[in-house]
């Protein structure tokens, strides 16, 4: 999906050097997941691909191949993700690191990039693609901006729908890695770690798992778990059956800021209350129970 949010500069991180410095600080979540693919000056199509193909190896699930975007690709005429759908093809950009987080996405996280894609193309193919149904903005959403979060404790769950933002990021502190941890899937979420110009919020689902479980997939120094696909691969079932992502109002927002390893240290409460990132629960707002598989 290629919506940005308004005013973003593709080629900021690139240009101003950011990305490059990344190797000599250590990476803030969630960009310490992903290790040393983290992005160079120019996106490398060619070994992306490779990437890919070697996964496809290990794993059996297929990936879009990926190809430079070029008039000659975009001369069929083809949606974006109908592109992908027909022709298992993945028009990929080099200049700068929207696309490289997307691909690296398809990478990790591939049962629910084509899920989405399933979704997408089904209603293109229903209402045209001038017009955009509610399952499509909750799917741009979660494939733009998205995150899951993986929630062993109901105590915890609570404190999120209420957006009690210092119960659950400073009071509960020491749950994140142990009770609670996320994986970001949002590639835009992604591209603004890269350029640390805001504090970006994810537009999360929320799934419930067992303690021991999550144990033993999150990454306790930054509450991150990079991939966890049996429980994914339920997700995708869910959302290629249009059983979630039926409507945006599904997704919580979760401010990236407040999970565990975002800082060097600790910030005071304070923090909460008064960043912007951190809104009040809105009056009437509700949000669904998480999913259980």
């Amino acid at each position: 999906m290629r919506r940005r949010r308004a005013g973003a500069d593709r080629d900021g991180p690139t240009r101003s050097g950011r990305a490059g410095r990344l190797g000599r600080r250590r990476a803030r979540p969630p960009l310490s997941a992903w290790g040393g693919l983290l992005p160079g000056p120019r996106v490398d199509v060619a070994a992306l691909d490779r990437l890919c193909r070697e996964a496809v190896a290990r794993d059996g699930i297929a990936r879009p191949a990926l190809r430079e975007q070029t008039p000659a690709l975009l001369a069929d005429g083809l949606h974006y993700e109908s592109r992908i759908a027909r022709d298992g093809v993945l028009a990929t950009r080099t200049d700068g690191v929207h696309d490289l987080f997307n691909a690296l996405i398809w990478l990790r996280h591939p049962a629910l990039k084509w899920a989405l894609n399933a979704r997408q193309v089904a209603d293109i193919e229903r209402v045209g693609p001038r017009q955009r149904t509610r399952g499509q903005c909750a799917l741009t959403h979660f494939d733009e901006a998205g995150a899951i979060v993986w929630i062993a404790d109901e105590s915890l769950l609570a404190r999120w729908d209420a957006h009690d933002w210092i119960g659950l990021f400073h009071r509960d502190a020491d749950a994140w890695g142990r009770r609670i941890a996320v994986t970001v899937f949002g590639h835009a979420l992604l591209e603004h770690a890269v350029r640390h110009a805001h504090r970006p919020t994810a537009k999360a689902l929320a799934v419930r798992v067992e303690v021991a479980a999550l144990a033993a997939h999150a990454l306790a120094a930054d509450a991150l778990v990079g991939a966890w696909p049996e429980p994914e691969a339920a997700l995708a079932r869910a959302i290629a059956d249009g059983r979630l992502l039926v409507d945006p109002q599904e997704l919580r927002p979760l401010p990236l800021a407040g999970i565990a390893g975002w800082h060097e240290r600790p910030p005071p409460p304070a923090f909460y209350r008064t960043e912007a990132c951190f809104r009040p629960l809105r009056p009437g707002r509700r949000y669904p129970p998480p999913f259980a598989g």
